[in-house]
C-alpha cells in the first residue's frame, strides 16, 4: 500500500471509532443515573457515615452538567472498546501472514476480557483504597468529595487498570512479530519487574499502596505468562526453528 492508501485507511478506521464512541456516549448520557449510582458504590462502601450521608458535594453550579458529560465520554469509550480493538486489529491485519491472522478472534476476545477484568479489579479495590486515603489524613479531616474529583478518580482508575491488563497481549503480539523473543524477556526479567513497578506508580491515579499492589502483581504474573504463551506460539509458527 502507498502512503496515501495508508492515510486513507487510518482515516476510515478513526471515523468508525469516533462514531462508535459517539453512540456509546449517547447511551451513557441517557443511562447517567444507574451509571453514577454504580460508580458511587465504592465510596458508599468506604464511607464511615450512614449511607444517607455518603453524598458528593458540588461547589460549582455547572459541575453537575460537566460531570454528566465526562461520565458520558468515559462510558462511550468503554462501550466502544470492542469496536476500537477490532478497528486496531483490522489496521494491523494487512501486514500479517495468513497463519498469523487466525489469532484475530483469540486476541480480540482476550484483550476485551483482560480490559474488563482490570477495570473490575480497580472497582472492587477502590473501597479499600479510599479507606486507606481517608485514614492516613487523620481523624480531624472530614471527607467530602466533589463529583468531578471522585468520578474522575474512579474512571481513571478503571481505565488505567484496564489498559494495564492489556500488557500480556502486547508482549505476546510482539513475540509473534519477532520484535522480541521469549529469551529476551527472560534475560531482562529483573529490569522488567522494576519497570512495571515504576510504571504502575506513575499511572495509578490514587497513588495508594493497595491499588498499586493490585495492579503491579497481576502485571508481573502476566509478564511470566506471556513468556510461556509466546514460546508456545512461536514454536507453532516456526516448527522447523523449534526442531
Amino acid at each position: 500500500m502507498s502512503l496515501m492508501d495508508h492515510l486513507t485507511e487510518v482515516r476510515q478506521r478513526v471515523i468508525k471509532i469516533v462514531l462508535a464512541v459517539v453512540v456509546g456516549m449517547t447511551i451513557s448520557f441517557m443511562l447517567y443515573e444507574p451509571i453514577s449510582n454504580f460508580l458511587l458504590q465504592p465510596y458508599v462502601d468506604a464511607c464511615t457515615n450512614s449511607v444517607s450521608d455518603c453524598k458528593l458535594l458540588a461547589l460549582d453550579p455547572l459541575e453537575g452538567f460537566g460531570v454528566r458529560m465526562k461520565l458520558a465520554t468515559y462510558g462511550g469509550i468503554f462501550i466502544a472498546m470492542p469496536v476500537i480493538l477490532w478497528q486496531l486489529w483490522r489496521f494491523i491485519t494487512p501486514g500479517l501472514y495468513s497463519h498469523e491472522k487466525k489469532y484475530a478472534i483469540p486476541f480480540m476476545s482476550s484483550a476485551l476480557l483482560l480490559f474488563l477484568t482490570g477495570a473490575g479489579i480497580a472497582y472492587y479495590t477502590l473501597p479499600q483504597a479510599l479507606t486507606f486515603l481517608q485514614r492516613i489524613g487523620g481523624s480531624d479531616i472530614v471527607t467530602a468529595y466533589s463529583p468531578a474529583k471522585y468520578y474522575g478518580l474512579i474512571s481513571y482508575m478503571m481505565l488505567a487498570f484496564g489498559i494495564g491488563f492489556e500488557f500480556p497481549i502486547v508482549l505476546v503480539f510482539a513475540q509473534m512479530l519477532g520484535i522480541i523473543t521469549p529469551d529476551n524477556l527472560r534475560h531482562v526479567r529483573r529490569y522488567a519487574i522494576v519497570g512495571i513497578c515504576v510504571t504502575v506508580a506513575v499511572i495509578t491515579p490514587s497513588g495508594d499502596p493497595i491499588s498499586m499492589l493490585a495492579l503491579s502483581i497481576p502485571m508481573v504474573l502476566f509478564y511470566e505468562v506471556s513468556i510461556i504463551l509466546g514460546s508456545i506460539i512461536v514454536r507453532r509458527m516456526n516448527p522447523t526453528a523449534a526442531a
